[in-house]
């Protein structure tokens, strides 16, 4: 009996545990926000009012205190619901971060670089991810050079974007 009551006691702790280290995330799952920047175009706009969780997740990964400047359904052309991936770019304090986000539920081969104006001091992500690749991190992110790769691999690719307009030039 009286193991029967340790036992009852100890699910109940790890339920309770359970459930306040699970409660922010679930308040936070319900209301996403991410702060968009007011450049921002009329499809950033759409995509982080129509997925606000994806926005806001991929901030989150960033860090704090980051406002999204851009968000590109890829391949580009592509209808945003019917987009294999999305690219994030996010601003804070003149850092940028980015994330390409998976959209087709599955694996797949993802490459990310962001670099500085003239292609120097590179970061970049890639491997096969199911959520995203990223985050990359340029300082003076001012025209940072960013490429976006997604595909079954590295040598059949779906995506392959690089562009120069991810992050504002100002």
């Amino acid at each position: 009996m009286m193991r029967s009551i340790a036992m009852r006691v100890a699910v109940a702790a790890a339920a309770l545990f359970a459930a306040v280290l699970t409660a922010p995330q679930a308040i936070a799952a319900e209301a996403p926000t991410v702060r968009v920047s007011s450049e921002a175009d009329a499809t950033t706009k759409a995509i982080a009012k129509d997925d606000p969780q994806a926005a806001a997740a991929a901030a989150t990964v960033c860090g704090t205190g980051y406002t999204l400047q851009k968000a590109i359904p890829l391949p580009v052309g592509t209808d945003p619901d019917l987009r294999l991936a999305t690219l994030f770019s996010y601003g804070n304090s003149g850092n940028g971060c980015a994330i390409m986000d998976n959209n087709v539920g599955a694996s797949r081969y993802m490459y990310l670089q962001v670099c500085k104006v003239g292609g120097t001091s590179c970061d970049t992500d890639s491997g096969n991810f199911s959520s995203y690749a990223g985050p990359v991190y340029v300082t003076s992110f001012a025209c940072a050079p960013v490429t976006a790769k997604m595909g079954t691999s590295s040598t059949n690719l779906s995506i392959n974007y690089k562009s120069s307009y991810v992050f504002p030039c100002n």
